[in-house]
């Protein structure tokens, strides 16, 4: 069915369920609770591999019989062809680690435009394994790095040499066999800017190159596992069985770097969680529900409180909200077992129960698989959580200052509440590490730095800004204001930029002692498709990318959309 048949089939809307309000949605509380969606970047790239019938290839692999060696992974799209240049080499355990500090991995790649030649791979084999001290070109859209999970990697070479399946359990507690440290793209470190690449359709989206990485990454990392499992046993040996083998997915380590992303893109950050609201408030909006979207939903459900149950997280305040979450959506199923199909608004009413009865994290999840069985009215929103960034935006200098002061009082007034002078109110600054160039969080009595801080404090910034207003004519011309007060050039231009978006900020103060930045890492990875959050501090997360996604040639006989959802068995 075409799209334009699907939208003359949809269900005549008698009642509009309103969007949730910024207060709601946008403390760091609820946005830390977020949970993958049929949105999730991940997801929007498989869709689109499947319906244009990408093709996949392996034109180089060059891999000794323990593991190493160089190996490119090439996918073409219907216009463009993009190359991982992959290098696998040998990493002793006393130079292991997940921090930004590492200056060795397992694994380093490179998503090259297009495909390299010899000379090209010889390049990059001189600079990627390298990372951050290395040079990238426009030709190259991605810069990554990743490590084994050593324990399961031994595990699954060892069962499978042996003609042995891994055990199930086994990699349910971990998840996947080596996980990403970074991936870096968007013109750092030499690579290509998004501002050239965004107008091609197959990265119109965001983060479509580095999720293109990942994916092929995963492809990698089973292929090397099988091979050296291969060497080893020789004929004894055995393939992973291809149910199991989806089960793995790619790992990711994610700390502080991570975490001012959504306070520097506003707009962004409005677009993604807009599209989320919006497609909520579409499906609530819905008068009846099919006996299949029933069905639907319940099974999305019942696989979610399984993949529950698997989660692991050693983190104290992770272990909470998982211990809710199990017994919550325990108890959004009965409640919904006597949901017959025959309910008015069936879905505004789970949301209303939802919001009464159990706790934010579990919230969130049964809102995210509220959306599942209602594509017609939610995929077509993921055309716009794009934006263009690049746009010049010039500060009218003419404006009075009263209009900022009133635009302040309208749009802002969230920054005004906090308390910026106590000690704890503005217990942290942010700052750009001199040594890798990354964001970090220091403490500000505790540690010298401050005069280093980078603008982040919005709430704090507004609410100076206000202050300084209240003394100062506000007849006189903003462009006079800041002359006299250059300081606030930022946070003029914020607010005036800024003003109309409904979810461009954060409304929490972001230096205050209580803050956690893994919320905000939280928000980002989920809109990724990104699972099983196990925070290792309030500063940093380990996660798991594609665990169930279908391997590239089932993406093409047979693609199954509902990936994310396969630890229930199918109804």
């Amino acid at each position: 069915m075409s799209d334009v048949d699907k939208m003359k089939n949809l269900p005549k809307i008698e009642y509009e369920a309103p969007v949730r309000e910024p207060a709601e949605v946008m403390t760091l509380e609820r946005l830390g609770c977020l949970h993958q969606t049929r949105l999730s970047f991940m997801r929007q790239l498989l869709r689109r591999i499947s319906k244009e019938r990408w093709s996949f290839s392996k034109p180089l692999w060059d891999i000794t019989t323990d593991g190493y060696g160089t190996a490119v992974y090439t996918v073409e799209a219907p216009s463009r062809v993009y190359s991982l240049v992959i290098f696998s080499d040998y990493l002793p355990d006393s130079e292991r680690s997940d921090r930004v500090i590492a200056t060795a991995w397992d694994v380093t790649f490179a998503l090259y435009d297009g495909v390299p030649n010899q000379s090209e791979i010889d390049r990059l084999r001189k600079n990627v394994p390298y990372q951050e001290e290395g040079r990238l070109t426009p030709n190259e859209l991605v810069l990554g790095r990743a490590n084994k999970s050593v324990r399961l990697w031994n595990k699954v070479v060892e069962s499978l040499a042996q003609g042995l399946q891994p055990e199930l359990s086994d990699i349910e507690e971990v998840g996947y066999l080596m996980r990403t440290t970074a991936v870096y793209g968007s013109g750092k470190f030499g690579l290509n800017d998004r501002a050239f690449v965004q107008d091609r359709e197959e990265l119109a989206a965001p983060f479509q190159a580095e999720m293109l990485a990942v994916y092929l990454v995963r492809w990698f990392v089973l292929d090397l596992v099988e091979f050296v499992a291969l060497n080893r046993g020789g004929e004894l040996a055995c393939q992973i069985e291809p149910k199991l083998k989806r089960r793995f997915g790619i790992g990711n380590s994610t700390g502080l770097g991570m975490a001012p992303f959504l306070v520097n893109h506003p707009h962004l950050l409005d677009r993604w969680i807009k599209a989320r609201e919006i497609s909520i408030s579409r499906v609530r909006s819905l008068k009846t529900a099919t006996v299949e979207q029933i069905r639907l939903f319940s099974w999305v459900l019942a696989s979610a409180h399984k993949n529950a149950l698997h989660w692991v997280s050693h983190h104290p305040a992770q272990k909470l909200k998982l211990n809710d979450l199990r017994k919550d959506l325990q108890r959004t199923r009965k409640y919904f077992a006597s949901f017959t199909g025959r309910e008015f608004y069936p879905w505004e009413n789970i949301f209303c129960w939802a919001k009464n009865n159990i706790s934010i994290e579990a919230q969130e999840a049964v809102f995210s698989l509220m959306l599942e069985p209602h594509s017609e009215l939610v995929d077509d929103m993921a055309q716009k959580m794009s934006v263009d960034e690049n746009k010049y935006f010039r500060i009218d200098g003419s404006l009075n200052c009263e209009i900022i002061k009133s635009l302040i009082e309208q749009f802002y007034a969230w920054a005004l509440r906090f308390d910026y002078k106590a000690r704890e109110g503005q217990a942290r600054f942010w700052y750009i590490s001199e040594e890798k160039l990354e964001p970090r969080l220091g403490e500000r009595f505790e540690e010298d730095g401050e005069e280093l801080e980078q603008p982040l404090a919005i709430g704090r910034d507004i609410k100076e800004l206000y202050d300084a207003l209240e003394n100062h004519s506000l007849r006189k011309q903003l462009a006079d204001f800041l002359i006299e007060k250059p300081q606030f050039r930022h946070t003029v231009r914020r607010i005036l930029e800024n003003k109309d978006l409904k979810y461009g900020e954060i409304r929490e103060n972001l230096i205050d002692s209580a803050m956690r930045p893994i919320d905000m890492l939280r928000c980002k990875l989920s809109f990724f498709g990104a699972d099983r959050f196990d925070p290792r501090s309030d500063r940093w997360v380990r996660i798991c990318m594609y665990q169930n996604a279908q391997l590239p040639q089932e993406l093409l006989e047979d693609y199954d959309d509902f990936w994310p959802y396969t630890a229930a068995e199918r109804y």
